[in-house]
């Protein structure tokens, strides 16, 4: 049983090393797009920025996402174990064609899908779901209106400035927004392993009640800037350039609207979807130019993926606790 809870820990921070991988575009698309850091320096600075959030904003989004979706009186490590591979699975299809998802939800997804497998639909804590199924649709529309909000607010303090002495001074404002986004980034989707690697060591009896430890918090963190070290090129291209045209003070913008809602939601403990809030972010501040700035045909194949993710990624975390629990009926 031991050896069994290190292997899934294993492949828990491996979820989590290709989230980072699958969600480096939401860290470093706007700067890359605006040319103001060159790819491999803006992967280094977003992983910098992902570690050092280890460090704040405590564990609130890490036991709502180890206890406050699924009742762990159900929960075993095939399922923890089903509902990793699910949400791996998706990440890996989504990333192949390009779509920026939420590796959150595709985590969360898996997991409830497992869970249900074994136990029924009576195991899922309704009031934990209420707020991320919530968050699901303010995300996008909370960084949606305030990167509109905030172009609106630059464009008429600046309204005297010249356009390259304005795009000038907002490359560097850029280099502070992108590592506010980074950190909001680390600060909420790194905790979501670190719920479910304690559930897995509590389940498997190595912590004798849930909590989350600090090596705990190390190991995630580093896994998710390893993973955005790595850099995931697809889906970079789709936010950074097919969403809409981006300026450094369109980025500077997005970055901040979308770091804003990450940090809020983090400190009252709601699982969110970085990649909602920074996608509604690029709409907003696109559609303040004019709305045919936004190509609203990639904005709809966005949308659909990230529908389609936590249906998807429970089905097949829910075929995957079947197919064990063939193999090893005691599952």
């Amino acid at each position: 049983m031991f050896w069994f809870a290190i292997g899934i820990v294993i492949v828990a921070l491996a979820f989590d090393f290709l989230n980072g991988f699958h969600d480096a575009a939401n860290s470093i698309a706007t700067v890359v797009s605006t040319r103001v850091l060159s790819p491999r320096v803006a992967v280094i600075w977003a992983a910098f920025f992902n570690f050092v959030a280890a460090f704040t904003f405590g564990t609130a989004v890490a036991k709502t996402m180890g206890q406050g979706m699924v009742d762990l009186r159900f929960v075993n490590l095939y399922v923890i174990l089903a509902g990793l591979i699910g949400a791996i699975f998706w990440d890996l299809v989504t990333w192949y064609y390009g779509l920026p998802i939420s590796s959150s939800h595709a985590l969360i997804g898996g997991y409830a899908g497992a869970a249900v497998a074994k136990a029924g639909w009576g195991v899922i804590i309704l009031s934990g779901w209420t707020k991320t199924l919530t968050f699901i649709i303010l995300s996008p529309a909370i960084g949606l209106i305030l990167g509109a909000a905030l172009m609106v607010a630059v464009y008429w303090i600046f309204r005297n400035w010249a356009p390259q002495r304005l795009d000038r001074y907002f490359r560097k404002l850029q280099l502070l927004s992108a590592a506010a986004y980074s950190f909001g980034h680390g600060t909420n989707d790194a905790q979501k392993t670190m719920g479910i690697v304690s559930g897995v060591l509590f389940t498997a009896g190595i912590l004798d009640h849930f909590y989350i430890p600090f090596w705990v918090v190390l190991m995630a963190h580093a896994a998710i800037g390893l993973g955005t070290l790595a850099g995931g090129w697809r889906i970079v291209k789709t936010m950074g350039m097919k969403i809409t045209k981006l300026k450094p003070v369109g980025g500077f913008c997005a970055e901040t609207a979308a770091a804003t809602s990450l940090l809020g939601t983090a400190l009252a403990g709601i699982p969110v979807s970085t990649t909602h809030t920074i996608a509604g972010g690029i709409m907003g501040v696109g559609s303040v130019q004019r709305l045919s700035a936004v190509r609203w045909g990639v904005a709809g194949r966005i949308v659909w993926a990230w529908i389609l993710t936590i249906p998807v990624a429970g089905l097949v975390s829910a075929l995957c606790f079947w197919g064990i629990h063939r193999l090893f009926p005691a599952a």
